[in-house]
């Protein structure tokens, strides 16, 4: 959406949402100064979108005009880096997303919730965000989880759902196909934060987290009616020790 006016609103203000495990979220409202230029711009490129192929993301994508991207990099360091454990920036990917999977056509690493990973390096950060670009609030948010079992059964979990056929996965883990919603036997939910049209939300990559999918037979690859969002991935340098 390359444009001679500013991408982000400089009117912004960050609310702190706390997570029930001690960490949190941060949110801004009316971060976009033109949200509907936005979703215009997606819709003008909806035939560019292709499906997701290098994550278990259940839905299309379509990268940002270079300008866009130099205006998210902007925001994240001026207004969201100081936050976190992030001191340089080392990347940035990202992209605007739809999710349109419905349940039945998920794999069972779409079941579970994740993390942001992107071969993170132990003096490395990543920080993640998600805007929400459209107004039909019950398309869902996002919510974030804990683990609630021993790290080397959570690590058989995630390993098995992507080597294991479906109907197997869910028989071994008692896991029902679709999207993660509530707690189970493996996760706690520690919070969420709603979708609102133009809201935009920050937190740590390596939270678990997904979208809060309740209305699936909602989902679409229409722009204009999709559960469209901006989705960005910030890898930094952590601070020295």
């Amino acid at each position: 959406m390359p444009t001679s006016r500013p991408l982000f609103n400089p009117q912004l203000t960050v609310t702190t949402v706390p997570l029930s495990n001690g960490q949190c979220c941060y949110v801004v409202d009316d971060a976009l100064l033109e949200p509907e230029r936005m979703v215009a711009w997606a819709n003008a490129q909806k035939e560019a979108f292709r499906p997701v192929d290098f994550s278990a993301y259940p839905g299309q994508f379509v990268y940002l005009s270079p300008a866009d991207n130099a205006a998210i990099q902007t925001f994240f360091l001026q207004h969201m880096r100081g936050r976190f454990d992030a001191r340089r920036l080392v990347r940035l990917h990202a992209r605007l997303s739809m999710i349109t999977l419905a349940p039945q056509a998920l794999r069972p690493a779409q079941w579970l919730c994740h993390k942001d990973h992107f071969g993170l390096e132990p003096t490395q950060s990543i920080q993640a965000s998600v805007l929400y670009l459209f107004d039909n609030e019950s398309l869902g948010g996002t919510g974030f989880f804990e683990p609630t079992r021993p790290s080397d059964e959570m690590a058989a979990l995630f390993a098995d759902a992507i080597t294991l056929p479906a109907a197997e996965f869910s028989a071994r883990y008692d896991i029902a196909p679709g999207y993660l919603r509530d707690s189970n036997r493996y996760f706690r939910r520690i919070g969420s934060v709603p979708a609102r049209w133009n809201r935009m939300v920050f937190y740590d990559g390596t939270i678990l987290h997904t979208g809060d999918i309740h209305t699936p037979w909602q989902l679409s690859d229409d722009p204009l009616r999709a559960r469209l969002t901006l989705n960005g991935f910030f890898t930094c340098r952590r601070h020295a020790s």
